[in-house]
Order: structure tokens, then sequence, then C-alpha cells
């Protein structure tokens, strides 16, 4: 029998408390590295617990549930973001590095099975969810003086729009255009696939893109569709100094009436056997080459 255990010491060589401490750490680092999307989110199907006989609880119009501890934290900072309660557990608060007491809004201390029966056995919440209202309507007037604009024709999955919410932020572009039907509203799941960047950028639905697209022309931006049959390379197809790239929906493209309304249809130039790409992934190619544009 060894020294330690013999006198009963157990801070000095007990592997637990070390190797708690490390396991404290390893999760962090894979939540940031999840929160960044440098690695996947586990499969929902790995927290299902009698999911099949959930059903949502009835929202108002004006009430978001947020969940995600990245999500939430970028609310709580976006001073233009009305929240109303943050529910949360004792080990995702130490984790959400906030002063609960100094908020300024109601908290309540829950157990994850509480959360999970607000937004259902899928939702990867990390034990914390923000009530919300939806953040102030914003006007295509205000954005011009920004150089840069994603415009989205009816792209409908609420995770490819929060990634290309992600990608927009990245490149500093001023807003995400899209339309009112046919197109994700602000949710928990748009605001968790976004990780914060719903925040940051506003998110523009307007009731008719042709006509929005006439507005962005009488405020000066280049108007360029893409389009994998497109005539030219996105690249050779930028001129003015600002610029809206649209992209389409996630099968089906532009529609015909935004193909007619748009300055110019472009495309993604691929040399390898594989010539489409997701939208998400588009849009991000397609705002770093405007970028490089915008720079020189």
């Amino acid at each position: 029998m060894s020294k330690d255990k013999k006198s009963g010491g157990t801070a000095a060589t007990d592997p637990s408390a070390k190797d708690t401490h490390y396991a404290t750490l390893r999760r962090a680092h894979r939540d940031g590295k999840r929160e960044r999307g440098e690695i996947p989110t586990p499969q929902p199907q790995k927290r299902k617990r009698g999911g099949e006989d959930w059903k949502p609880p009835a929202l108002a119009p004006d009430q978001v549930h947020l969940y995600g501890l990245h999500t939430v934290r970028a609310a709580l900072d976006n001073p233009e973001r009305k929240k109303i309660k943050l529910f949360v557990t004792q080990n995702a608060l130490a984790r959400l590095e906030v002063d609960v007491e100094t908020l300024g809004i109601p908290f309540e201390m829950v157990s994850p099975q509480d959360i999970d029966k607000v937004l259902g056995p899928e939702a990867i919440h990390q034990g914390v969810m923000l009530e919300t209202r939806p953040l102030p309507v914003r006007r295509l007037e205000a954005l011009k003086d920004s150089p840069l604009l994603l415009v989205l024709d009816q792209v409908t999955d609420p995770h490819n729009v929060g990634a290309i919410m992600r990608s927009a932020v990245a490149f500093n572009a001023g807003a995400v255009i899209t339309t009112q039907r046919h197109s994700p509203t602000e949710s928990g799941v748009l605001a968790k696939s976004a990780s914060g960047a719903l925040e940051l950028i506003p998110y523009i639905q307007v009731t008719n893109l042709a006509d929005a697209l006439g507005e962005l022309h009488k405020l000066g931006f280049s108007t360029i569709g893409l389009d994998s049959e497109g005539p030219a390379p996105l690249e050779s197809t930028f001129s003015g100094g600002k610029v809206a790239l649209v992209l389409g929906s996630e099968g089906k493209g532009l529609r015909q009436k935004t193909r007619e309304t748009v300055n110019a249809l472009a495309r993604l130039d691929m040399p390898g056997a594989i010539k489409s790409l997701n939208v998400s992934n588009a849009a991000a190619i397609a705002l770093y080459a405007a970028r490089l544009y915008l720079k020189a």
C-alpha cells in the first residue's frame, strides 16, 4: 500500500481531482470548437428520451426562445435585443460567464430536463435558454452606407441561413436580406445555427424580392445572381463600389423573376468533378471573392 493511501491523503495523489479538472478543460475546449463550427454537433438522436410524444408549447407571435451558450451570450450582449427571462442550469451558469444579478432581467435556476420540456429533446441547449422578443425590424434604406450585402431568394433551411449569417458577419457584410415567405423567421433553431451572428447583422425580410432588388439598384448596388450556368465567372462580373450577392434556394436556385431583375448572372468556376455546392458554402466563397474585389 502506498504512503498516500496509508495516511488517507487524497489531494496530492488521488487522480480524481486532477481528472475532473482536465475533463472540465476538455469540455470547454470542445464546446468552443463546436460553437465556431470547427467540429460537428452531436447527432440529436443521441439525446432522445421519449421525445416521440413531445409537442412544442404554443408561443406568442412576439416570443422567441434562444438557446445554446454562444447564442445566449451574444443575445445578452446585444443592447437591441429585449430580454425577458433567463433559464439556466448551475453548470451552464458557470460556463456562461455572466453575473445574473447584474443582468437586469429575471432568471431561474432549472434542470436540463426543464429546458427539454420547452425546446424538445433534440435541441442542443447546453443548459441555457433565454426568452426574448424578436429583434427590431430593419429597412433597406438604412443599408446605403454598406458596400456588401447578401440576398437570399427563398432559402428555406434555417440551418443553412444560420451558416450563411456566420459567413456574412465574418466578411463584414451589411445585412442578410430574404423573403418573408419561404424563408425561416427568427427562431431558436436559426439563432443556434448562426451561433451568435443573428445578433451581429441585420436580418431583413421583404415582401417582394424583385422590388427590393430595384430599391438596392437605386441605392447604388450592383446585384449579381449566383447561377451554375452563369455566362461569366463571378470574379470578372463585379462592378461599381457596392455589391449585393443574390443566392437561390437549395434545390431550385434563383427564381425566373429574380434572374430577370439582377444586374448580372455569374457562376462559381469549380475545376473539380463536383460542380455545385451547398448554398451556405457558395455564399462563403462568393463573399470572399466580393471582399477581394472591394479591397482592390
